[in-house]
């Protein structure tokens, strides 16, 4: 078992090198507006709350509460536009440089990017309330035309507002308007598994990740605990439970009834992979993470490329090849643990331990932890490096 065990995990890391590269960044996504499109970077610098300019604005209705795709479909129309120079390291906007807003039917709005408008605006997003940058009538005006509902455009006012993720899974971390952590990993290789049960393939927009890799089995980014690309450190901390945006065409802003929805519930729903969780018609894709080092502490910034790669071992994770009502007895112990199906066709039977990404006592809030220095930065390509691969459900 203690063979099997190590030679599957090896495959989960990308061979039986243990250095061996796992997969490839080959997108980095960034979506300055929450739910409309995103943008893809060669490379994008890494702050305190996932990559710069991500989520860093927001859509509210009259009430103040964030508007998404879940209730407006035609966010996906909505294009996003920054100068390229905005993700290199040290870039500062000046009063020249803008985002650009599109969308059919609509004249382009210019926000800019280095003024922040006086208005304070009141708004929530999930179990958040705090306040944000108001970015003005004409804004407003905008979208609100473009929706067809009263409508405002804001900002997320970062030197005074902290919105903290779930400290269940990632106590300590930051977050701007993401839904709830700083950033979303899935592979190229998962979305091929699922197109080859759908009758029309669905292109990897539809779940809106921030880092794309390939070249790992599909799925093996439900494993992954922690990631290493060049000197960066990313912890997987826990699986992305999909809305209904993933069945919204995003060139066209129309929902479909069903896909790709009801095929990932036949064998990536709650039921199938996370048994012992109280949401069992929940569906999942992909892998919310951290970056440990969010910031520099040493001031020195880092920066990750397409075309890197990525290596991963899984030194403690059991595995075993997908074996229909087999058992198996766990580390020579007493405990006997039925088959549970898994996509990717290997079975998670345990885990012998789970590796936090804090010292003893630390939190990311730490002053230890905290910036004093530039921020960190991630390329298309970045490789994965060594790091143990632990299952974080």
């Amino acid at each position: 078992m203690e063979k099997a065990a190590s030679f599957l995990s090896s495959i989960l890391a990308g061979g039986g090198n243990a250095r061996a590269p796992a997969a490839t960044v080959t997108s980095v996504l960034v979506y300055p507006i929450k739910s409309c499109r995103g943008i893809s970077v060669p490379q994008a610098p890494i702050t305190a709350t996932g990559f710069r300019w991500d989520r860093q604005w927001m859509l509210v209705n009259s009430k103040g509460r964030g508007c998404t795709q879940r209730v407006e479909p035609k966010l996906a129309l909505i294009q996003v536009e920054l100068p390229p120079e905005a993700f290199a390291e040290e870039w500062k906007p000046t009063p020249d440089d803008h985002m650009v807003v599109r969308a059919p039917g609509m004249e382009p709005l210019k926000i800019p990017l280095a003024s922040e408008c006086a208005t304070i605006y009141d708004v929530s997003v999930w179990e958040w309330s705090g306040s944000a940058y108001d970015e003005g009538p004409e804004a407003a005006e905008w979208f609100s035309t473009f929706l067809g509902n009263p409508t405002r455009l804001v900002r997320f006012k970062e030197e005074s507002e902290t919105r903290l993720t779930d400290p269940d899974y990632a106590r300590g971390y930051k977050v701007m308007f993401s839904d709830g952590y700083p950033f979303l990993i899935t592979s190229q290789d998962s979305l091929d598994a699922l197109n080859e049960k759908l009758e029309e393939p669905v292109p990897i927009n539809r779940f809106r990740p921030n880092i794309l890799v390939e070249g790992c089995h599909p799925y093996a980014e439900d494993l992954w605990k922690t990631i290493k690309i060049n000197k960066l450190t990313f912890r997987g901390v826990k699986l992305c439970g999909r809305c209904k945006v993933p069945t919204i065409n995003q060139d066209t802003g129309i929902p479909s009834p069903t896909e790709p929805t009801e095929t990932l519930q036949k064998y990536r729903s709650g039921e199938v992979l996370l048994p012992s969780h109280k949401n069992k018609r929940q569906v999942y894709f992909g892998q919310n993470a951290v970056c440990k080092e969010s910031l520099s502490a040493n001031g020195e910034g880092r920066i990750i490329k397409k075309r890197r790669e990525i290596t991963a071992r899984a030194p403690e994770t059991l595995i075993v090849p997908e074996l229909a009502a087999q058992r198996f007895i766990v580390g020579g112990g007493s405990t006997a643990c039925s088959s549970i199906s898994h996509v990717c066709s290997l079975l998670v039977i345990s885990y012998v331990r789970w590796v936090s990404p804090f010292r003893d006592g630390e939190t990311a809030g730490d002053p230890s932890r905290e910036a004093r220095g530039r921020g960190l930065s991630l390329e298309v390509g970045g490789r994965f490096g060594d790091g143990e691969i632990t299952p974080p459900l």
